[in-house]
């Protein structure tokens, strides 16, 4: 009985539907050709970029910006975050460094990650800490003079300070590294900005003491300051430069930074 009902054939059955093979559709084809397959959740990070990425594209993060190369560089912002990227110990240690005239390594020690930190915040507040002491240095002695005296705040002391310092703090510096070259040294801009602009942290601790209404001690106090700093910038030059027959361009130096240092004192604490 069973052997009977498994022999009957089937393709007069209701609902069977013989298969119909087409033969150009014997083989499959598998493969997608324009398939465009989305990564989710992003890897790109930040919600600023693109919201999806396409499979076995390459990613954003490894190619560099073409903007930052070349001239273009020099007008993109992101061109200068590397020399920004210093932490609170590493300043403060750069800060020791410039109160020690005798060290004579500061390059060595920024020779691997020089910033413009300190050459943007130190000359900055040098500028408002000399126009406001500068200010009020000035009404204290006419204040000995004539206690009638009223105080009044100079405005043109911070444009007087601004023009002062940050030309200073820029263009000495390029002017020696134009001259290094010209004289065959292999100088670095970036590293001559960040010692100048370490150097000039010693005239904000100085200009405190210079509201002292004592000439003969703001002298002193200046001079001193001056000197130290003018030792400074000109025992790193040696040293950086390595050389006996350029010892003009060290004189330079220290003859420059001690012009700064009375330029303050006649200007701003009269």
């Amino acid at each position: 009985m069973d052997e009977s009902y498994s022999n009957l054939p089937t393709s007069h059955l209701l609902g069977s539907v013989p298969a119909v093979v087409d033969e150009k559709k014997k083989t499959t084809n598998y493969e997608v050709p324009e398939a465009n397959l989305q990564i989710f959740p992003p890897t790109n990070g930040g919600g600023g970029g693109r919201a999806y990425q396409a499979f076995g594209s390459p990613s954003g993060g490894d190619e560099q910006p073409s903007s930052t190369n070349g001239w273009k560089g020099v007008f993109n912002v992101s061109s200068y975050t590397q020399y920004f990227n210093v932490d609170t110990d590493i300043v403060i240690e750069r800060i020791m460094s410039s109160l020690n005239p005798l060290g004579g390594n500061f390059f060595r020690k920024i020779e691997t990650n020089p910033d413009l930190y300190g050459l943007l915040w130190i000359s900055t507040t040098l500028v408002f800490v000399i126009a406001l002491l500068g200010n009020f240095a000035t009404y204290l002695m006419r204040k000995q003079n004539d206690t009638s005296t009223s105080w009044s705040f100079e405005v043109n002391y911070v444009n007087l300070a601004a023009c002062a310092v940050y030309g200073y703090a820029l263009l000495v510096p390029l002017a020696f590294y134009f001259l290094l070259r010209y004289l065959g040294s292999n100088a670095s801009l970036v590293q001559l900005w960040c010692m100048w602009g370490y150097s000039l942290f010693i005239f904000i601790l100085s200009s405190i003491l210079l509201v002292i209404p004592v000439e003969i001690l703001r002298w002193i106090i200046i001079i001193l300051t001056g000197v130290a700093s003018a030792c400074f910038v000109s025992l790193n030059i040696k040293s950086y430069i390595d050389a006996t027959d350029l010892m003009v361009v060290v004189v330079a130096a220290f003859v420059l930074q001690v012009a700064l240092a009375l330029f303050i004192k006649i200007w701003f604490f009269p």
